[in-house]
Protein backbone atom coordinates (compact mmCIF):
# COMPACT_ATOMS: atom_id res chain seq x y z
CA UNK A 1 0.00 0.00 0.00
CA UNK A 2 1.28 3.70 -1.17
CA UNK A 3 0.90 6.17 2.26
CA UNK A 4 -1.31 9.23 1.83
CA UNK A 5 1.36 12.47 1.43
CA UNK A 6 0.19 15.64 2.67
CA UNK A 7 0.59 18.36 -0.36
CA UNK A 8 1.06 22.01 -0.26
CA UNK A 9 0.16 24.72 -3.00
CA UNK A 10 2.69 26.59 -4.38
CA UNK A 11 2.43 29.88 -6.50
CA UNK A 12 2.14 29.61 -10.48
CA UNK A 13 1.53 25.50 -10.53
CA UNK A 14 0.23 24.42 -13.57
CA UNK A 15 -2.69 22.53 -14.18
CA UNK A 16 -0.72 19.16 -14.82
CA UNK A 17 0.84 19.96 -11.46
CA UNK A 18 -2.61 20.12 -9.46
CA UNK A 19 -3.48 17.07 -10.92
CA UNK A 20 -0.72 15.63 -9.02
CA UNK A 21 -1.62 17.60 -5.83
CA UNK A 22 -5.63 15.32 -6.56
CA UNK A 23 -3.08 12.53 -6.50
CA UNK A 24 -1.51 12.48 -3.36
CA UNK A 25 -4.62 13.85 -1.61
CA UNK A 26 -6.29 10.91 -3.01
CA UNK A 27 -8.68 10.89 -0.28
CA UNK A 28 -12.33 10.73 -1.69
CA UNK A 29 -13.27 12.18 -5.13
CA UNK A 30 -9.84 13.02 -5.20
CA UNK A 31 -8.29 9.94 -6.65
CA UNK A 32 -11.39 9.32 -8.58
CA UNK A 33 -10.68 12.74 -10.79
CA UNK A 34 -6.85 11.15 -10.91
CA UNK A 35 -8.43 7.66 -12.46
CA UNK A 36 -10.97 9.87 -14.68
CA UNK A 37 -7.45 11.89 -16.31
CA UNK A 38 -6.02 8.38 -16.60
CA UNK A 39 -8.42 6.37 -18.83
CA UNK A 40 -9.52 9.05 -20.92
CA UNK A 41 -5.87 9.33 -21.86
CA UNK A 42 -5.62 5.79 -22.28
CA UNK A 43 -9.27 5.81 -24.08
CA UNK A 44 -7.97 8.53 -26.79
CA UNK A 45 -5.01 6.51 -27.94
CA UNK A 46 -6.72 2.77 -28.18
CA UNK A 47 -10.48 3.32 -28.54
CA UNK A 48 -11.62 4.12 -32.04
CA UNK A 49 -14.73 4.80 -31.15
CA UNK A 50 -14.80 7.48 -28.46
CA UNK A 51 -18.54 8.64 -27.33
CA UNK A 52 -18.91 12.07 -25.55
CA UNK A 53 -22.59 12.07 -23.59
CA UNK A 54 -23.84 14.98 -21.82
CA UNK A 55 -27.71 16.59 -20.63
CA UNK A 56 -29.36 19.84 -21.79
CA UNK A 57 -28.28 21.85 -18.69
CA UNK A 58 -24.99 22.31 -19.03
CA UNK A 59 -25.09 23.76 -22.95
CA UNK A 60 -26.64 26.70 -20.69
CA UNK A 61 -23.61 27.32 -18.87
CA UNK A 62 -20.09 28.65 -20.10
CA UNK A 63 -19.10 24.46 -20.57
CA UNK A 64 -20.89 24.78 -23.59
CA UNK A 65 -17.51 26.21 -25.52
CA UNK A 66 -15.33 23.42 -23.71
CA UNK A 67 -17.48 20.42 -25.25
CA UNK A 68 -17.23 22.29 -28.59
CA UNK A 69 -13.80 22.24 -28.40
CA UNK A 70 -14.05 18.39 -27.26
CA UNK A 71 -16.27 17.71 -30.70
CA UNK A 72 -13.99 20.33 -32.97
CA UNK A 73 -11.33 18.84 -32.00
CA UNK A 74 -12.19 15.03 -32.50
CA UNK A 75 -11.07 13.96 -29.09
CA UNK A 76 -14.55 12.11 -29.46
CA UNK A 77 -16.15 11.49 -32.57
CA UNK A 78 -19.62 10.16 -31.27
CA UNK A 79 -22.32 12.60 -29.48
CA UNK A 80 -25.35 11.71 -28.12
CA UNK A 81 -27.36 14.09 -25.92
CA UNK A 82 -30.67 15.65 -25.63
CA UNK A 83 -32.89 17.89 -27.14
CA UNK A 84 -32.54 20.64 -24.93
CA UNK A 85 -29.18 20.55 -25.92
CA UNK A 86 -29.66 21.11 -28.87
CA UNK A 87 -32.34 24.07 -28.09
CA UNK A 88 -29.79 25.53 -26.06
CA UNK A 89 -27.08 25.73 -28.89
CA UNK A 90 -29.40 26.68 -31.40
CA UNK A 91 -30.91 29.93 -29.34
CA UNK A 92 -27.51 30.82 -28.30
CA UNK A 93 -25.76 30.44 -31.73
CA UNK A 94 -28.54 32.70 -32.81
CA UNK A 95 -28.04 36.20 -30.46
CA UNK A 96 -29.80 34.87 -27.98
CA UNK A 97 -27.85 35.51 -24.44
CA UNK A 98 -28.02 33.77 -20.84
CA UNK A 99 -27.15 35.63 -17.69
CA UNK A 100 -25.89 35.02 -14.61
CA UNK A 101 -28.59 34.50 -11.87
CA UNK A 102 -29.28 32.73 -8.56
CA UNK A 103 -31.01 29.89 -7.07
CA UNK A 104 -32.94 31.52 -4.54
CA UNK A 105 -35.05 34.23 -5.74
CA UNK A 106 -39.05 34.79 -6.31
CA UNK A 107 -39.94 32.78 -9.69
CA UNK A 108 -42.84 33.94 -9.69
CA UNK A 109 -41.53 37.67 -10.10
CA UNK A 110 -39.21 35.79 -12.82
CA UNK A 111 -42.40 34.47 -14.32
CA UNK A 112 -43.99 37.68 -14.24
CA UNK A 113 -40.79 39.09 -16.29
CA UNK A 114 -40.58 36.92 -18.81
CA UNK A 115 -37.75 34.67 -17.42
CA UNK A 116 -37.24 31.31 -17.46
CA UNK A 117 -34.73 30.25 -14.65
CA UNK A 118 -32.20 26.56 -15.03
CA UNK A 119 -30.50 26.75 -12.07
CA UNK A 120 -28.69 30.07 -11.41
CA UNK A 121 -28.78 30.74 -15.29
CA UNK A 122 -31.33 33.45 -16.43
CA UNK A 123 -32.78 32.58 -19.74
CA UNK A 124 -34.96 35.27 -21.04
CA UNK A 125 -38.33 34.30 -23.03
CA UNK A 126 -37.48 36.13 -26.05
CA UNK A 127 -33.96 34.52 -26.26
CA UNK A 128 -35.14 30.98 -26.35
CA UNK A 129 -38.18 29.59 -27.86
CA UNK A 130 -39.04 32.35 -30.46
CA UNK A 131 -35.54 32.33 -31.45
CA UNK A 132 -35.21 28.26 -31.93
CA UNK A 133 -38.50 28.65 -33.47
CA UNK A 134 -37.58 31.30 -36.24
CA UNK A 135 -34.28 30.22 -36.79
CA UNK A 136 -35.14 26.44 -37.58
CA UNK A 137 -37.96 27.23 -39.88
CA UNK A 138 -35.62 29.28 -41.78
CA UNK A 139 -32.87 26.87 -41.81
CA UNK A 140 -35.26 23.75 -42.62
CA UNK A 141 -36.81 26.08 -46.02
CA UNK A 142 -32.63 26.59 -46.97
CA UNK A 143 -31.84 22.96 -46.24
CA UNK A 144 -34.82 21.40 -48.14
CA UNK A 145 -34.54 24.03 -50.99
CA UNK A 146 -30.87 22.92 -51.54
CA UNK A 147 -31.55 19.40 -51.33
CA UNK A 148 -33.69 19.45 -53.97
CA UNK A 149 -36.79 18.77 -52.06
CA UNK A 150 -35.45 15.92 -49.78
CA UNK A 151 -38.12 15.37 -47.65
CA UNK A 152 -36.93 12.11 -45.20
CA UNK A 153 -34.00 13.08 -43.03
CA UNK A 154 -32.43 11.69 -39.67
CA UNK A 155 -32.11 13.46 -36.83
CA UNK A 156 -28.32 13.52 -37.16
CA UNK A 157 -28.09 14.94 -40.89
CA UNK A 158 -30.83 17.50 -40.14
CA UNK A 159 -28.31 18.40 -37.13
CA UNK A 160 -25.56 18.36 -39.82
CA UNK A 161 -26.94 20.99 -41.87
CA UNK A 162 -28.35 23.04 -39.21
CA UNK A 163 -24.19 23.16 -38.00
CA UNK A 164 -22.60 24.12 -41.52
CA UNK A 165 -24.87 27.27 -41.32
CA UNK A 166 -24.02 28.31 -37.80
CA UNK A 167 -20.87 30.99 -37.52
CA UNK A 168 -21.09 30.78 -33.84
CA UNK A 169 -17.54 29.61 -32.77
CA UNK A 170 -18.52 28.36 -29.40
CA UNK A 171 -21.49 26.21 -31.06
CA UNK A 172 -21.61 22.19 -30.79
CA UNK A 173 -23.04 21.73 -33.85
CA UNK A 174 -21.21 24.13 -35.64
CA UNK A 175 -18.06 21.81 -34.04
CA UNK A 176 -19.92 18.74 -34.82
CA UNK A 177 -20.44 19.68 -38.19
CA UNK A 178 -16.55 20.77 -38.90
CA UNK A 179 -14.96 17.75 -37.85
CA UNK A 180 -17.53 15.21 -39.31
CA UNK A 181 -18.58 14.50 -35.99
CA UNK A 182 -22.06 13.06 -35.84
CA UNK A 183 -24.69 13.81 -33.12
CA UNK A 184 -27.28 11.63 -31.86
CA UNK A 185 -30.63 12.87 -30.05
CA UNK A 186 -32.59 9.87 -29.26
CA UNK A 187 -35.16 12.27 -27.43
CA UNK A 188 -35.43 14.49 -29.81
CA UNK A 189 -38.98 15.68 -29.35
CA UNK A 190 -38.28 16.29 -25.80
CA UNK A 191 -37.83 20.13 -26.51
CA UNK A 192 -38.05 22.50 -28.49
CA UNK A 193 -36.02 21.58 -31.26
CA UNK A 194 -38.42 18.53 -31.38
CA UNK A 195 -41.87 20.83 -30.89
CA UNK A 196 -40.60 23.12 -33.85
CA UNK A 197 -39.76 20.47 -36.04
CA UNK A 198 -43.52 18.83 -35.47
CA UNK A 199 -44.88 22.07 -36.16
CA UNK A 200 -42.99 22.72 -39.68
CA UNK A 201 -44.15 18.92 -41.10
CA UNK A 202 -47.77 20.31 -40.43
CA UNK A 203 -47.02 22.88 -43.27
CA UNK A 204 -43.98 21.69 -45.14
CA UNK A 205 -43.16 17.98 -45.99
CA UNK A 206 -40.70 17.31 -43.66
CA UNK A 207 -40.54 13.44 -42.56
CA UNK A 208 -38.28 12.45 -39.75
CA UNK A 209 -37.03 8.73 -40.46
CA UNK A 210 -36.05 7.75 -36.56
CA UNK A 211 -34.68 4.35 -37.27
CA UNK A 212 -31.71 6.13 -40.08
CA UNK A 213 -29.65 6.94 -36.48
CA UNK A 214 -30.29 3.93 -34.91
CA UNK A 215 -29.26 2.21 -37.94
CA UNK A 216 -25.72 4.63 -38.14
CA UNK A 217 -25.12 4.55 -34.69
CA UNK A 218 -25.39 0.44 -34.31
CA UNK A 219 -23.49 0.24 -37.24
CA UNK A 220 -20.58 2.39 -35.71
CA UNK A 221 -20.48 0.59 -32.70
CA UNK A 222 -20.81 -2.79 -33.87
CA UNK A 223 -17.54 -1.80 -36.19
CA UNK A 224 -15.51 -0.47 -32.96
CA UNK A 225 -12.10 -2.62 -32.00
CA UNK A 226 -12.31 -0.17 -28.95
CA UNK A 227 -15.59 1.49 -27.35
CA UNK A 228 -14.91 4.42 -24.96
CA UNK A 229 -17.19 6.69 -23.25
CA UNK A 230 -17.57 10.09 -20.99
CA UNK A 231 -20.87 10.07 -20.14
CA UNK A 232 -21.73 13.71 -18.40
CA UNK A 233 -24.63 13.33 -16.01
CA UNK A 234 -27.49 10.59 -16.94
CA UNK A 235 -31.04 9.95 -18.69
CA UNK A 236 -31.64 9.49 -21.91
CA UNK A 237 -27.83 10.36 -23.59
CA UNK A 238 -26.22 8.05 -20.69
CA UNK A 239 -28.55 5.23 -21.13
CA UNK A 240 -28.72 5.23 -25.16
CA UNK A 241 -24.87 4.79 -25.02
CA UNK A 242 -24.74 2.12 -22.55
CA UNK A 243 -27.37 0.46 -24.40
CA UNK A 244 -25.52 0.28 -27.70
CA UNK A 245 -22.95 -0.89 -26.29
CA UNK A 246 -24.21 -4.15 -24.58
CA UNK A 247 -24.76 -5.13 -28.48
CA UNK A 248 -20.81 -5.51 -29.28
CA UNK A 249 -20.34 -6.42 -25.55
CA UNK A 250 -19.69 -3.61 -23.73
CA UNK A 251 -17.95 -0.50 -23.09
CA UNK A 252 -13.97 -1.00 -23.14
CA UNK A 253 -13.60 2.38 -21.33
CA UNK A 254 -15.99 4.58 -19.21
CA UNK A 255 -16.12 7.32 -17.04
CA UNK A 256 -18.95 8.72 -15.30
CA UNK A 257 -19.25 12.07 -14.10
CA UNK A 258 -22.58 12.43 -12.23
CA UNK A 259 -24.18 13.96 -8.75
CA UNK A 260 -26.90 11.50 -9.04
CA UNK A 261 -26.65 8.19 -6.60
CA UNK A 262 -27.31 4.43 -7.23
CA UNK A 263 -29.85 4.12 -3.74
CA UNK A 264 -33.20 4.76 -5.77
CA UNK A 265 -32.62 2.49 -8.94
CA UNK A 266 -31.95 5.22 -10.96
CA UNK A 267 -30.10 4.90 -14.47
CA UNK A 268 -28.25 8.45 -13.28
CA UNK A 269 -27.05 7.57 -10.33
CA UNK A 270 -26.51 3.84 -11.74
CA UNK A 271 -22.70 2.83 -11.56
CA UNK A 272 -20.77 1.25 -14.24
CA UNK A 273 -20.35 -1.91 -11.92
CA UNK A 274 -24.30 -2.36 -11.98
CA UNK A 275 -23.99 -1.86 -16.16
CA UNK A 276 -21.45 -4.65 -15.94
CA UNK A 277 -24.41 -6.76 -15.17
CA UNK A 278 -26.26 -5.96 -17.95
CA UNK A 279 -23.13 -6.25 -20.13
CA UNK A 280 -23.09 -2.59 -21.14
CA UNK A 281 -19.60 -2.20 -19.45
CA UNK A 282 -16.89 -5.01 -19.87
CA UNK A 283 -15.89 -7.32 -16.82
CA UNK A 284 -12.71 -5.70 -17.13
CA UNK A 285 -13.47 -2.59 -18.44
CA UNK A 286 -11.19 1.12 -17.29
CA UNK A 287 -13.94 2.27 -15.31
CA UNK A 288 -14.66 4.96 -12.49
CA UNK A 289 -17.29 7.44 -11.54
CA UNK A 290 -16.47 10.70 -10.63
CA UNK A 291 -19.39 12.40 -7.99
CA UNK A 292 -18.93 16.06 -8.40
CA UNK A 293 -20.47 18.90 -10.70
CA UNK A 294 -19.71 18.95 -13.75
CA UNK A 295 -19.19 22.70 -14.21
CA UNK A 296 -16.38 21.85 -11.59
CA UNK A 297 -14.45 19.18 -12.34
CA UNK A 298 -15.33 18.84 -16.25
CA UNK A 299 -12.53 22.08 -17.62
CA UNK A 300 -9.87 20.17 -15.15
CA UNK A 301 -10.86 16.92 -17.16
CA UNK A 302 -11.26 18.46 -20.80
CA UNK A 303 -7.72 20.09 -20.29
CA UNK A 304 -5.71 17.01 -19.94
CA UNK A 305 -7.47 15.10 -22.73
CA UNK A 306 -6.63 18.12 -25.07
CA UNK A 307 -3.25 19.06 -23.80
CA UNK A 308 -1.95 15.47 -22.08
CA UNK A 309 1.62 15.52 -20.71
Amino acid sequence: MEEVRDVKLRKGMTLNELIDVYREIHGFMAAHLVKAVEILKKMMLEADVRILTFTANLVATGLRGILAQLIESRKFNVVITTAGAIDHDIARSFGGKYFKGEFDVDDGELYQRGIHRLGNVFIPVTNYGPIIEQKLFALLDVILQENDGKNSWGIRELLHEIGKRIQDQNSILRAAAIANVPIFVPGFLDGAFGTSLFIYSRFRKLVIDVFKDEQELADIIFHSKKLGALIIGGGISKHHAIWWAQFREGLDYVVYITTAVEWDGSLSGARPKEAVSWGKVRRDAHSVVVYADATLVLPIIAYHIMFPT
